[in-house]
């Protein structure tokens, strides 16, 4: 139990340093290549900060561990959601001003309703796979698109000021998205390694595992970005981010996972305890960020805990189980 352990927090800490790195570099990067601002950070950070989920979930579905890849996706939503937005919102009340951010919102929702159609009937097969990773492309286009259209949006201006507070030159940039890109590779199987061994030791599902404390490690990257851009003021990037991701996992982490290795079979509380819970936090983050009727939307304090509390709650819910097996 104590190599997997050190092996996970080994894996954790190159990750969340990795992925850093590599976002840093990669829009670095896209600047001296004279990429608008808005359309770096929508794609080229977006894209970034999912890396983690990504390439843990890639790494498990080859290792044979498609739970754990699923489990990921979802239980990175359930946190970006619950605990990242939530803590934050209760520190720095959080004010969406952002047009695109807020149409952003409504598209969350929907992804997170139409990508469960392809659960259904109880498995993923490569073509339904395939499918969503065709609705990821179409959500970088999208993205494309909104960036290149929505010249003046106020988050255009918090992304530009990031970007000149983290310039760096082309050499280094181009050595840290490589450099960062390996690590993140290494790190995610470290990672995966240690996660399955846990797992198969407590007797618990790669699903749970990967719920739970898989999710959370590599959500630490947007954890880290939504604290410091709340704390900067720039609350419309801090959402995004969140937002972005959440659109990212459903589609490119559960798409790349299911191409790699079709499930036949997936476990059935995926429908029955986690969709919906990342239904009811998406819900409410719909409903809290968009501001029906009012110029802008806002996550005050008391949402902000309501969102944490359900967090709590469900993680709660899962380390009960996990230990109810292991005992």
């Amino acid at each position: 139990m104590i190599l997997p352990l050190l092996a996970i927090v080994a894996g954790f800490a190159i990750l969340v340093w990795s992925a850093d790195r590599f976002v840093e570099g990669a829009a670095a990067t896209a600047r001296h290549a004279g990429m608008p601002p808005l359309l770096i950070g929508m794609v080229i950070v977006g894209f970034g900060t999912s890396a983690p989920e990504m390439v843990v979930s890639a790494i498990a579905a080859l290792d044979g561990s498609p739970g754990l890849a699923l489990g990921n996706a979802y239980g990175s939503n359930i946190a970006n959601t619950g605990l990242i937005l939530g803590a934050t919102a209760m520190l720095i009340p959080l004010t969406v001003n952002s047009k695109i951010i807020r149409k952003e919102l409504p598209l969350l929702l929907a992804i997170t309703c139409v990508t469960a159609v392809f659960f259904w009937n109880g498995g993923l097969s490569r073509i339904e796979s395939l499918l969503l990773l065709a609705g990821f492309f179409a959500l970088i286009g999208w993205s494309i698109y909104s960036a290149l259209r929505g010249k003046g949006d106020i988050v255009e201006s918090e992304i530009e000021s990031e970007l000149a507070e983290h310039d760096m030159p082309l050499g280094k940039a181009l050595f840290w998205v490589v450099a960062g890109l390996i690590l993140l590779i290494l790190s995610s199987r470290l990672l995966v390694w240690g996660a399955v061994s846990i797992a198969q030791q407590l007797g618990v599902s790669d699903l749970v595992i990967g719920l739970t404390i898989v999710a959370l490690g590599t959500s630490l990257p947007e954890l880290a970005a939504t604290v410091i851009a709340a704390r900067k003021g720039e609350h419309d990037i801090a959402i995004g981010n969140v937002v972005g991701s959440n659109m990212f996992n459903l589609l490119a982490v559960v798409g790349i996972a299911g191409a790699i290795a079709p499930m036949p079979t997936i476990p059935p509380e995926l429908l029955t305890r986690d969709w919906p819970m990342v239904v009811g936090l998406t819900l409410a983050l719909f409903v809290f960020g968009y501001g029906f009727g009012k110029p802008h939307g806002r996550i005050n304090r008391f949402e902000g805990a309501l969102l944490l509390t359900a967090y709590v709650a469900y993680t709660t819910y899962l380390v009960v189980e996990i230990t109810g097996k292991a005992a």
